[in-house]
């Protein structure tokens, strides 16, 4: 009896904290895995990479998923955000790319689609008497889920989710607000980190980079608990740099200009780095196996230290595995005193035990934007969240940084000498610190929230791995600078790569399970206590070929302060400056004009079509066109719209046939295997990564363009059989079907109620 009734007892307790956990769970939590493509991710619960009982796992075991996801035209990622948020396409949301251009600016003017206008706004009327500008509109082609969900009495959490950032959009090159922060404001928001000078840097250090430490030094590390079995070595210094401080602020809710600089300016501290080598291993031999890296100007406190204080960055020597690939250790460093809450993070690559060779690295500043995001202008309300962030979180992490592995930091790269495995090891531990980071910024903001309606959060991985790493076609070659395609591919590069790409995710896959299995969600009979769905903007795939789109449009004769493109990925949208348009437009829209608007639509259209690659090699059957889409923009000239085209797409969007992109060419051009030497007019050449998205979805070959789609929770059925087909713009609806709310008459998805519990 005495033991039954412990056990009654000891259920109840069981049962209440089940209740009190799933009645104060979000309702909703909304995760994106950027670039997370099911066709790489699905043979990865077949082998084990990803565990059924983990992340992911959880929510195919639980809930529901679809075998295919179809994202939007293009599948690139700012645009791919706001339509999940909205529930309509990129044409009807007016968000058409990563960068493009409003048609209202001036007409060399580009916006980030992160801090674009969700919906559009009122176009300027420039040739009107007088002029009227750009202005907001009342009547938004598209509008994000939390409008409605606010106007309904439910609070929505954003994590750095593209459009949630609280910020006024100015139409660019000019002071004209053109979007209120009204329409981008949620209950608790965290803004996109940013980089900063000093940029990433490679240090190569030698023995006779080092010299005895002063006794002021060794005493120091004494006092920190630091010691070391073999003399102290120190470096001179290696770097000198400057950022703004509080003592910079002139006036009340102002913030500097100037976060840091190589150079000394107005209301700045110095920060003079060197690093200290130290023998932790008392074996009475000479055996450095640790790196110290502090400001000289400070020395080596010793601690404890408060967040977001780091104190110096301790990096011990890294290890390598049998295949070869480098686990880099890595510390990060709160340049101390900054404004912003700025710092860096510290990579030892290579540490030889007699300092012969050091390999260190210093990844670009970073830090969370307090005045501007995307170039637009920040409201004061997050800065409270940003302040808590920088404290119970840390300050902003570096993320993985394509320009170390591609050794593109400067002229010349002081990644040189490098080796391809230890560059590659670098990147990975920004991966696995930059996911950590998110995550941790994502539980931090459903900590201060526990009881809100719909969390939205973005986790970068696995698409910059994509990107990087996508190494899967014979036609690819492993070295930028040479032609190793076809046969000659290095296998063990090859590899490595693919070991990367599974490594990123494990790694998002990691986020979701810390997520679902955090103290404010957590799971009740293995199904999580809130709606966890988890969605991808797009997919990925390898390609081979860089494209130089502004050269196709000189060789054809274009005049570019006529015809201008602006790429992202795969995709173009090509404007043409027209008169009563653009503030400074000077092509008439008259048909008796010479030029006018139709007649260079129409050329840069049969340009774009006439556009081939003959390089057998390449097109593996002779004459291959350049272009999978091509769409002018419809009648009337210049304003028209459709399905397809937005009120600021280009005057001909083109997306490039599977294989080819407009990133990477790199400087000066590599040739092709089997093209002719580079000129200055070449269009085609070899890239300096890998992996691309923004292809349109439908149709791609081996469906890697589709995004991912997972939900469960206690509103999600269970079953076993995947949805065939869903769409991201049936995020949206679904969510607010889940919350009970009328979606706006805007939406174009319809909600996923086949999923949803009755």
């Amino acid at each position: 009896m005495k033991i039954f009734r412990s056990f009654t007892l000891a259920l109840a307790g069981v049962l209440a904290l089940s209740t009190l956990s799933a009645q104060a769970a979000p309702k909703v939590i909304l995760i994106s895995l950027d670039g997370n493509a099911q066709a790489i991710l699905e043979p990865f619960f077949a082998d084990g990479t990803i565990p059924l009982n983990q992340g992911l796992g959880i929510l195919r075991t639980a809930g529901s998923y679809a075998s295919t996801n179809l994202t939007i035209t293009p599948s690139i990622t700012a645009a791919a955000h706001i339509a999940i948020a909205t529930g309509a396409s990129a044409a009807a949301n007016d968000v058409p790319s990563n960068t493009f251009h409003l048609v209202s600016s001036p007409f060399t003017n580009n916006i980030s689609g992160f801090g674009a206008p969700i919906g559009g706004y009122t176009l300027a009327q420039p040739t009107a008497v007088p002029a009227v500008p750009a202005a907001p509109t009342a009547t938004p082609t598209a509008e994000p889920l939390w409008i409605k969900a606010r106007a309904a009495g439910k609070s929505v959490v954003t994590a750095t989710w593209p459009g949630g950032d609280g910020v006024n959009v100015l139409l660019p090159g000019t002071s004209t607000l053109i979007q209120s922060n009204t329409n981008r404001t949620v209950d608790y928001t965290i803004p996109f980190g940013a980089s900063t000078a000093p940029f990433q840097k490679g240090y190569n250090l030698t023995a006779s980079s080092f010299s005895a430490a002063p006794a002021t030094l060794v005493n120091q590390l004494t006092a920190a608990g630091k010691t070391s079995f073999s003399p102290v070595q120190v470096t001179g210094t290696l770097d000198t740099y400057f950022c703004s401080t509080a003592a910079s602020v002139v006036a009340p809710n102002t913030a500097p200009t100037t976060v840091c600089s190589t150079s000394a300016f107005t209301g700045s501290q110095s920060y003079a780095i060197q690093a200290a080598a130290l023998d932790t291993t008392n074996d009475s031999t000479v055996n450095y196996d640790t790196l110290v890296v502090f400001n000289a100007n400070v020395g080596i406190p010793s601690g404890p230290f408060t967040g977001p204080s780091t104190g110096p960055a301790y990096i011990s020597k890294p290890t390598t595995n049998a295949d070869s690939t480098i686990n880099v250790n890595s510390a990060r460093f709160l340049l101390e005193g900054s404004f912003f809450k700025a710092g860096v993070t510290f990579y030892v690559s290579n540490l030889a035990p007699d300092l012969s060779t050091v390999r260190l690295t210093r990844s670009t500043t970073t830090y969370i934007p307090r005045t501007k995001q995307f170039g637009q202008l920040l409201d004061a309300a997050p800065l409270a969240n940003v302040d808590d962030v920088n404290n119970n979180v840390g300050f902003w992490a570096a993320q993985p940084d394509f320009r170390i592995v591609e050794r593109i930091d400067a002229t010349p790269s002081t990644f040189a000498s490098y080796p391809d495995q230890e560059l590659e090891g670098i990147y990975e531990a920004q991966l696995q610190d930059f996911v950590n980071f998110q995550t941790n910024l994502g539980l931090r903001a459903i900590a201060q929230n526990p009881n809100a309606d719909v969390v939205m959060i973005y986790i970068e991985q696995p698409d910059g791995s994509g990107h990087q790493f996508t190494l899967t076609d014979s036609r690819q070659s492993t070295s930028f600078t040479t032609n190793q395609a076809g046969a000659s591919q290095d296998a063990a590069k090859v590899a490595r790569y693919s070991k990367y790409v599974k490594f990123a995710y494990q790694q998002a896959n990691l986020a979701v399970d810390r997520i679902i299995k955090a103290p404010e969600v957590g799971l009740t009979s293995g199904v999580p206590n809130s709606n966890v769905i988890v969605v991808s903007d797009h997919g990925m795939a390898p390609f081979h070929t860089a494209v130089n789109m502004a050269q196709i449009l000189a060789n054809a004769g274009f005049n570019s302060s006529q015809v201008r493109a602006v790429t992202s990925g795969p995709a173009a949208n090509i404007y043409i400056s027209t008169q009563g348009r653009e503030s400074n437009g000077t092509v008439s829209t008259n048909s008796a004009a010479t030029p006018n608007y139709a007649l260079l639509q129409s050329q840069v259209v049969t340009a774009l079509n006439n556009a081939v690659d003959t390089n057998p090699f390449y097109t593996q059957a002779g004459t291959k066109p350049l272009f999978s889409v091509v769409q002018p923009r419809p009648l009337p000239a210049a304003f028209g719209t459709n399905a397809s085209i937005g009120q600021d797409s280009g005057d001909i969007f083109a997306i490039l046939s599977p294989g080819y992109n407009f990133d990477g060419t790199q400087n000066p051009v590599v040739a092709r295997t089997g093209d002719p030497a580079a000129t200055s007019t070449t269009v085609l050449s070899q890239p300096n990564f890998y992996g691309v998205h923004g292809f349109a979805p439908s149709g791609y070959p081996g469906n890697l363009m589709s995004a991912i789609f997972y939900a469960a929770g206690p509103n999600i059925k269970q079953s076993s059989i995947p949805l065939k087909k869903v769409s991201n713009i049936q995020v949206a609806p679904t969510i607010l079907s889940i919350l009970g709310v009328t979606p706006s008459p805007t939406v174009q998805g319809t909600p996923l109620t086949s999923i949803l519990q009755p």
